[in-house]
């Protein structure tokens, strides 16, 4: 998964601009060094303990944000399934584009639902239609693993799955961060003042001594929606199978869609289907990307 990952993200970033943020458990197993060392030098950030999403997006962020505080960020989760990936990566680029042109702005990628899926997170948009020309829109709100029904309705009025893969200015996250969550927020400027010298890993280590679990989603994003309307977008992932593959039934409705269904198996939910051909793309977002 990491190493599709990895050739999904590299059609469009360099290399050298990829961060991947692991924890030190990762690292044990032999697999995973096996996968990471060929990476460019500095481009691995190891954490000391899973704190969840939120210090595990905020650490490389931080390194990021030493480097270039004025860098345009894509998150990309290493757990999806994607069979689409150049017309996911041209997504991705259009999400870019609108940040650069709205630094203020935070794009999510939202999938477009074909079933009631009940374990996913979805995102409501606040409008029906694309109000800034754009093609995206403003997050009204975050519903989090519905009820069948539930999940029905959302669908029908148009909720996307949130993929957790977004676009935004770093510099922005950080100020929201600071304003949200200032007791994260310290921890993280004292490990950014501490990135390069002689203190960094042991400063890192007492942050997480003292770190208690944040959900990105859930004390981020919700609470940035919520407060800042308008500022949380939505980009509607069009004509690409896309699938979290956190259940082995989503993993084998996957394998359905591309036609290795395994002896045995009974899928719970039918894949999405796509005849679209790939397009070459190019071009390159200018800063970087994190893979978590």
């Amino acid at each position: 998964m990491l190493e599709h990952t990895y050739r999904r993200v590299e059609k469009l970033i360099p290399r050298e601009r990829l961060l991947t943020i692991v924890n030190q458990d990762h690292l044990k197993y032999p697999e995973v060094r096996k996968q990471l060392r060929n990476r460019h030098r500095g481009t691995v950030v190891v954490q000391p303990a899973n704190r969840e999403t939120g210090p595990g997006l905020l650490l490389p962020l931080t390194y990021l944000y030493k480097r270039d505080p004025d860098a345009v960020v894509a998150i990309f989760p290493s757990d999806q399934f994607i069979l689409e990936a150049d017309r996911l990566m041209r997504h991705i680029r259009l999400a870019y584009a609108v940040v650069e042109k709205r630094p203020s702005n935070l794009v999510l990628l939202g999938a477009i639902p074909d079933y009631e899926e009940t374990d996913y997170g979805y995102i409501v948009p606040a409008t029906a239609c694309d109000t800034t020309g754009w093609g995206i829109q403003p997050v009204g709100a975050f519903v989090e693993k519905p009820s069948i029904q539930y999940a029905r309705e959302l669908v029908g009025q148009g909720a996307l799955w949130n993929t957790m893969m977004m676009v935004f200015n770093v510099a922005n996250l950080f100020h929201w961060v600071n304003e949200l969550q200032p007791e994260v927020y310290r921890h993280f400027a004292k490990i950014y003042d501490a990135i390069g010298t002689a203190a960094e890993a042991e400063v890192i280590q007492a942050a997480y001594a003292e770190l208690n679990t944040v959900n990105f989603s859930k004390e981020l994003l919700e609470p940035i929606a919520e407060q800042h309307s308008g500022r949380l977008t939505v980009l509607p992932v069009t004509n690409v199978i896309w699938s979290d593959w956190g259940t082995e039934c989503r993993i084998l409705d996957s394998l359905k869609t591309l036609g290795k269904q395994l002896r045995g198996a009974q899928p719970t939910a039918a894949g999405r289907r796509s005849n679209i051909s790939p397009e070459a793309r190019k071009s390159q977002i200018e800063h970087g990307s994190i893979i978590y």
